[in-house]
């Protein structure tokens, strides 16, 4: 039986692939896979700069994938829920799979990932 998504759905669906999609926002996810983590915190376990990750942390709120803590003179950022966690390990297990075939894949290509 053919089913067809729901546009809305599938518009929101890709919307929420694009924040995985950069890979400045995909490695501050990653970095934020063991706990919160303060700005300087993330930018050491990235080498990206502390502007880009601010900008990228801005953007990973607003679309709800990290929350922020204040906590005295800091503020901490975390993953918002832990199915984010979860979807960064299935694309690990799922890339272990089918890492030859994405690598050699022409039609996806590879961002530059120097920082911004």
């Amino acid at each position: 039986m053919l089913t067809v998504a729901n546009p809305t759905t599938l518009a929101l669906q890709a919307k929420l692939f694009r924040g995985f999609a950069d890979p400045s926002r995909l490695a501050i996810l990653i970095a934020l896979r063991n706990g919160a983590r303060s700005v300087s915190d993330i930018v050491q376990a990235t080498g990206l700069s502390q502007p880009n990750v601010s900008n990228h942390l801005s953007c990973l709120r607003d679309c709800g994938l990290v929350t922020a803590s204040p906590q005295g003179r800091f503020v901490y950022y975390e993953l918002s829920d832990r199915r984010v966690e979860q979807l960064l390990r299935l694309a690990d297990e799922l890339l272990a799979d089918v890492a030859k075939g994405v690598y050699e894949c022409t039609r996806y290509q590879a961002e530059d990932t120097s920082d911004e």
